[in-house]
């Protein structure tokens, strides 16, 4: 995946949207401190898609659940990137581990989605980092959420042509690591990584194509149990 979509000189431009004006004001600080401008803050769905629409930021920082009511932020956030696709990059922020959501942003198959959970975000440097990863077109999945779609579905036959390191990597790359991450992560070597990525490629049936991006189609197959 792509994790550099302009120079390090042109902000990241993003509006950020969240119930919790206490929340709110802490995501668009760090954010702030890291070097993104924040084009928009919302309160509501209705707000953050009126924002989107407005500033047409790079990316939106989103609270799954926002009046007017259950999973508001979520449905905003799908609407977005049905309406925007690359132009509009979101990362969704939850309080609850909710795996169905992620799968619901990846189901496109396209990068630039993220999906963390708030209390795990222990500093504030990890929100930052996603935020940039999702901005650059990559993914953030959180590893919580990684889990517990693995424990869900491991019998699933087309993942379980993998071996458990083949696993583990591509769990790794769900997470939105780089090769190198990866590799320094698992005491690999970059070369090594990259080879045990193109296998699984091949065994989840996932051909070179300039259309699509395999990483991320890779990391639908394995979040949603095989099934790209």
């Amino acid at each position: 995946m792509t994790e550099d979509r302009a120079p390090s000189t042109v902000p990241v431009r993003v509006v950020v949207a969240d119930d919790s004006a206490v929340i709110r004001s802490g995501v668009v600080r760090i954010l702030e401190d890291a070097g993104f401008l924040v084009v928009g803050e919302a309160r509501s769905a209705d707000e953050l898609l009126a924002a989107v629409a407005d500033e047409r930021p790079d990316l939106a920082v989103v609270d799954i659940r926002m009046p007017p009511g259950g999973n508001a932020g979520l449905t905003a956030a799908l609407d977005i990137r049905a309406t925007y696709g690359d132009g509009v990059r979101v990362l969704v922020l939850s309080q609850y581990l909710e795996p169905e959501y992620a799968l619901r942003l990846l189901g496109s198959g396209a990068g630039g989605v993220g999906y963390l959970l708030k209390d795990r975000l222990g500093e504030a440097s990890e929100l930052a980092e996603a935020a940039r990863r999702v901005a650059g077109g990559g993914s953030a999945v959180d590893p919580a959420v990684v889990d517990e779609l693995v424990r869900a579905r491991r019998s699933n036959d087309r993942l379980g042509r993998l071996t458990p390191r083949e696993q583990e990597i591509l769990g790794l790359v769900a997470e939105g690591r780089s090769n190198r991450s990866i590799a320094d992560a698992l005491s690999l070597s970059a070369k090594t990584i990259e080879g045990a990525i193109s296998i699984i490629f091949s065994k989840l049936g996932l051909e070179e194509d300039a259309m699509d991006n395999r990483r991320v189609l890779a990391v639908l197959a394995f979040l949603n149990g095989g099934r790209a």
